[in-house]
């Protein structure tokens, strides 16, 4: 039986993090419904996020959709809550006035992207802006100076990866987890208040602090022991074109399996890999050893060695070669849902409604017609109930 068979989830519809954090509730045997808009604002890409997921769609701005869902709160035990600070207090859903005395067991998880609290808190962002203001963004990247003004090169954005999921969506189940296995002490829900910005500054808490220990972290971005500033912790292109191997012989026995299978073993910089003065040599012997062989070539020399020299695959070789997507961690007692036919690589989207019948006969024992009806693309009771 999967660790979380038994949660029900409410997941009201959002962007990136919100839909990950109910998938990953969903991944481990929660009943997720997500709660759609029935006129969905314009988002820039489909919730993809939707493994094991039902929706239904509720208008909440209506006296008859807010009733409908809050019969639903009654027997939830999280509520997912992706939108700004101040939405649900407007819609007359107030978190501790209104969720929490209906259903003193809940989990109201409030998922942000800036502090709720400060000069950013009702403003609009994106994973970059909350990266940025936490002070991350400024450690990633490398940072030559270039032509023709010198100039150094601005800071890489990542990808959406760090901030939406890791320190938004994955930080955001951390807290749940947590609030409900204080509820099964206290038998009392809470809020649960994360944020990317605080989220990702958490992660970064070993670099932060790193960029005060000589040698660690306390050079220019980019110039560091492994931000891409030592050549022994960086990436290579092959001989074949576009493919490339990683290093990352830090510890002196590593290192020297690294440049055993290079044929480095015989330069006069092996003993002195810590003078950064020789890192421009080093890092040029790399690269010109690294393009006299195919990639596959280097696998064969680095397979089951510890040199700590690994290809980089690209999803899409990945999939060619069936690697099958796994969750992020293993129950043995308790496993995740298996994914059977899911492969993780298809793209899977959940139209508004779909699924949702079954899951309100599962949750509330109601069928359509009998309990509640659509109204305007609305659910809503067929006989309103006041709270």
């Amino acid at each position: 039986m999967p660790s979380l068979d038994g949660i029900r989830v409410l997941e009201l519809a959002g962007l990136a993090p919100g839909p990950f954090a109910g998938m990953m509730l969903a991944d481990n045997g929660a009943s997720v419904i997500r709660v759609d808009r029935v006129n969905p604002p314009h988002q820039p890409s489909p919730d993809v996020l939707v493994r094991n997921k039902s929706s239904i769609q509720i208008d909440l701005k209506s006296v008859a959709g807010r009733s409908f869902f809050l019969r639903l709160v009654q027997e939830a035990d999280v509520l997912i809550d992706p939108f700004r600070p101040g939405v649900l207090e407007k819609l007359d859903l107030d978190p501790t006035e209104k969720l929490l005395r209906i259903n003193p067991r809940l989990i109201i998880a409030q998922l942000t992207g800036f502090r709720r609290d400060g000069k950013y808190a009702k403003m609009a962002g994106h994973d970059i802006n909350y990266l940025a203001v936490s002070g991350v963004l400024s450690m990633l990247g490398p940072s030559p100076c270039l032509p023709p003004d010198g100039r150094v090169l601005p800071p890489t954005p990542p990808g959406n990866i760090l901030g939406d999921f890791a320190a938004g969506g994955h930080m955001c189940v951390t807290g749940i987890v947590m609030a409900l296995f204080a509820r099964s002490r206290t038998g009392k829900g809470q809020v649960v208040h994360a944020n990317m910005v605080d989220g990702v500054n958490y992660l970064a808490t070993m670099p932060r602090i790193s960029t005060k220990i000589a040698g660690q972290w306390d050079k220019p971005r980019g110039e560091n022991l492994s931000d891409g500033g030592c050549p022994y912790y960086n990436v290579y292109e092959c001989k074949d074109d576009g493919n490339y191997m990683a290093v990352a012989g830090l510890e002196p026995q590593f290192f020297a399996k690294l440049v055993e299978g290079l044929g480095l073993s015989d330069r006069s910089w092996v003993t002195q890999r810590d003078d950064r003065k020789l890192w421009p040599e080093i890092r040029a012997a790399f690269q010109k050893r690294f393009r006299e062989k195919e990639r596959k070539e280097w696998e064969e020399i680095f397979d089951r060695s510890d040199a700590c020299a690994t290809p980089v695959f690209t999803h899409a070789e990945l999939e060619a070669t069936g690697y099958k997507q796994r969750p992020g961690v293993t129950l043995t007692g308790t496993p995740a849902v298996d994914l059977g036919s899911k492969s993780g690589w298809d793209v899977e989207v959940l139209g508004p409604g779909e699924g949702g019948e079954q899951a309100l006969w599962d949750w509330m024992g109601w069928t359509k017609g009998k309990h509640y009806e659509s109204v305007k693309g609305g659910l809503q009771m067929m006989s309103v109930s006041k709270f």
